[in-house]
């Protein structure tokens, strides 16, 4: 049985179609087309200045493109801002908070987030409510989520105290917290040793 191109198409998980972006004028993308399947690892090779940071920022929402579209399971997010787009990115740099412990850091995103509740009042009336995740579930997804980066047991510890392996599964481990859709790292083992690369590359692996 041959596969429609209509069923090909509904397994992109993320397509760039003709995108490009200038800065003061100078392109640094130009006219990019790019799918991205459901469960695929896609590694983005070029030296430096080619335009690879710049196009996961866009794939973020963290810029915008100059032309063209961006979508995400078919539907258009070009124009829609980071914290609506079911994607994460994990930097260069971890940007982890040091004067929070490792549990701390991992938690962050699910202590603010809000979820959609549904509440009856006196009347007998629907209403929505947006609350606060449960303490017991965020300490679940925390003990899970370090589970996956091999790092129980560290919830205590000081982000000081951790080599740079470490605080690069940490920054997984965060990002993994808010379920994206889409994971995308940006350059997460340059500033590693070899050893340490390997316990990242381990990790991404496995997710």
């Amino acid at each position: 049985m041959e596969t429609t191109n209509t069923e090909k198409k509904s397994n992109r998980i993320i397509e760039l179609v003709d995108v490009s972006k200038e800065f003061d004028g100078v392109s640094v993308v130009e006219n990019l087309n790019l799918y991205v399947r459901k469960g695929e690892f896609v590694t983005l090779l070029g030296p430096s200045g080619c335009g690879k940071t710049t196009t996961l920022r866009m794939i973020a929402g963290f810029e915008l493109p100059t032309n063209g579209q961006i979508l995400l399971n078919g539907k258009d997010i070009s124009e829609l801002p980071p914290n609506k787009r079911p994607v994460n990115t994990v930097f260069q740099k971890y940007a982890l908070f040091p004067h929070l412990n490792v549990f701390e850091n991992v938690a962050f995103g699910l202590k603010l987030k809000r979820v959609e509740t549904t509440v009856v009042d006196k009347k007998g009336t629907e209403k929505v409510k947006y609350t606060k995740l449960p303490k017991a579930v965020i300490e679940e997804k925390v003990r899970k989520a370090l589970d996956i980066v091999d790092l129980s047991g560290f919830e205590k510890r000081s982000i000081a105290t951790l080599s740079g392996g470490q605080q690069q599964r940490i920054a997984i481990a965060r990002a993994l917290m808010m379920e994206p859709e889409v994971m995308l790292f940006d350059e997460p083992t340059s500033a590693l040793d070899p050893e340490m690369v390997g316990e990242v590359l381990d990790v991404m692996k496995e997710l």
